[in-house]
């Protein structure tokens, strides 16, 4: 830490003069009064006419600039702040205090912008933060030789002292951060358990838009839960240009959100290009961007994608833990969400039931005995027009007892028995993975949905429900991978594991229901052994032409 040798008194005035900056420095917590307090301190100490402090961002570039000493027209009239090149470049590169009697004469000099006052001495110090270079402290004047041995000794005692209140204000601008953020946790959480009408994925990317200090966020949801998830879509959107891309579809291309999706690991980029044809805003050039995953079972329901813009900071370790912590959020509303839709569903069905078991008990079993009751009279009146007006009543309360009948038989289907194929194979694996040692890790190929008919759904959903069953009981595997992939032309189902294999002398006899299967469809049916360990098993079928039966 530099000293200074107080041997007469006059550097009394000296001591005093930072005592009085060391004050100012610590003044303020909050940060940027903190850097301002330091800045105009360190002028005020030597005299000189103008100061700044540069601060570093996280890949060693200028991220901010803050100074004094010019009115707001001569700002205006110098433009864009420096970008550290030149002198203030080689400071960054080699943090060690520069004094300068003549700052043209040092051949890292650039000059200066036009429009900015004639600056002609210069001195550089570094901000060091716990070891850490947090930025730099710049004093100019117009005076050659403005400052001295004494003047560079005092900035450099101030400087130890501003990284100490940098450090507090930092520390305490964080705990802030992290207060809101258990605020907005706190907030969402009640919201998630208390009131059923909240848009809680909305009010989650409000929150994350606050904390991060994001121009904007979107919640990207998918259709499917796995690879290679078809249908992105902005579900959800907060700040910027927030009414343009809600509902956008992203386009295939290798993007952020799609390295996040398929690695089901946060993202980090220092900016978000459009380039691969997935468009959200009506620019290119944006700024620095992060993805967090939506996590769902054993899958991802989308991502949360966080955006600022061009001029803005880098995000943080800290701004991907708060999006981190509140994607977590969203995924829980998702699941609330479905857990409503279900238990919504399970009423109708409910109240189906009833109507169906009343209209059966009551409605139904009265016809019927008036419809006796009429035939009887009929018997007593004999033939005549009486008793022909009487049985064509009869008539009439039989057809109304069959079109009951079948209004019962509708109640009771249920009309989410006409899945999607994917949706039925998911279904299938959630029950079967209670005999696998780890859930499958499962890929969907092509559009399933669209080429497969609906009249092969049962046979798809059996032959999966076999294929899993016969891994779980007698492979002995620690993992298990399923391939379901579709062309115009076949349907293939492939079922890998690492087990023991097959054995020479085992009977297939339990896998004759899929072999049964795949022959009554004009298709095919194998079972090898893998070359490392375990088995293959591929089922395929043709989609080009009618299943013999």
């Amino acid at each position: 830490m530099p000293t200074l040798r107080a041997t007469s008194s006059s550097t009394q005035p000296q001591l005093r003069r930072l005592l009085e900056a060391n004050r100012r420095a610590v003044e303020h917590l909050d940060l940027r009064l903190a850097l301002r307090q330091i800045i105009e301190a360190a002028v005020d100490l030597v005299g000189c006419a103008y100061g700044a402090i540069g601060v570093l961002g996280p890949h060693g570039r200028l991220e901010e600039f803050i100074h004094t000493g010019m009115d707001a027209d001569t700002v205006a009239r110098i433009g864009p702040t420096p970008e550290g090149r030149g002198l203030l470049g080689a400071l960054i590169e080699d943090p060690q205090p520069v004094r300068l009697e003549v700052i043209a004469s040092d051949d890292r000099s650039v000059g200066v912008p036009p429009g900015h006052p004639p600056i002609t001495s210069f001195l550089g110090v570094p901000l060091e933060v716990r070891g850490e270079v947090y930025g730099h402290l710049y004093l100019a004047d117009p005076r050659p030789g403005a400052f001295s041995a004494e003047d560079q000794v005092l900035v450099e005692a101030l400087a130890t002292t501003a990284g100490v209140a940098i450090a507090h204000a930092r520390l305490f601008e964080e705990s802030k951060r992290r207060e809101q953020w258990t605020a907005a946790t706190t907030e969402i959480t009640h919201e998630l358990l208390t009131n059923e009408h909240v848009d809680t994925l909305q009010l989650v990317a409000q929150r994350v838009l606050g904390l991060a200090s994001a121009d904007l966020v979107a919640v990207v949801l998918t259709h499917g839960e796995s690879e290679p998830y078809d249908g992105l879509h902005v579900d959800r959107a907060a700040g910027v240009h927030a009414e343009d891309v809600v509902g956008r579809p992203l386009e295939a291309g290798d993007n952020i959100i799609r390295r996040c999706l398929r690695t089901r690991r946060p993202q980090l980029i220092e900016a978000w290009t459009e380039s691969a044809g997935t468009r959200l805003l009506p620019r290119d050039a944006l700024g620095p961007a992060m993805a967090v995953p939506l996590p769902a079972g054993v899958g991802v329901r989308g991502s949360l994608f966080v955006l600022r813009d061009v001029a803005a900071a880098q995000f943080t370790e800290f701004d991907l833990d708060v999006a981190a912590s509140l994607a977590g959020h969203a995924a829980l509303a998702l699941d609330r969400s479905d857990a409503r839709a279900a238990q919504a569903h399970l009423r109708t069905l409910e109240d189906r039931d009833r109507i169906a078991r009343d209209l059966h008990d009551h409605v139904v079993q009265r016809l019927f005995a008036a419809g006796l009751n009429i035939q009887s009279v009929c018997g007593a009146l004999g033939a005549g027009p009486a008793s022909d007006r009487l049985s064509a009543q009869v008539d009439e309360i039989d057809a109304t007892i069959r079109q009951i009948r079948t209004t019962i038989f509708a109640l009771n289907v249920d009309k989410g028995a006409t899945a999607s194929l994917r949706a039925q194979i998911l279904s299938v694996i959630a029950v079967t993975a209670v005999v696998l040692p780890a859930p499958p890790e499962v890929t969907f190929r092509g559009p399933l949905d669209l080429l497969v008919p609906p009249s092969m759904f049962a046979d798809v959903s059996a032959v999966v429900r076999e294929a899993l069953t016969n891994v779980g009981r007698h492979a002995q595997a620690s993992r298990v991978e399923m391939v379901v992939s579709a062309t115009p032309t076949e349907l293939r189902i492939e079922v890998l594991d690492d087990g023991r294999g097959v054995a020479e002398d085992v009977s297939l006899s339990g896998l004759d229901n899929l072999r049964r299967r795949a022959i009554a469809l004009s298709g095919s049916f194998e079972l090898t052994k893998r070359a490392g360990p375990g088995t293959r098993l591929t089922w395929s079928v043709p989609l080009s032409e009618e299943p013999r039966r």
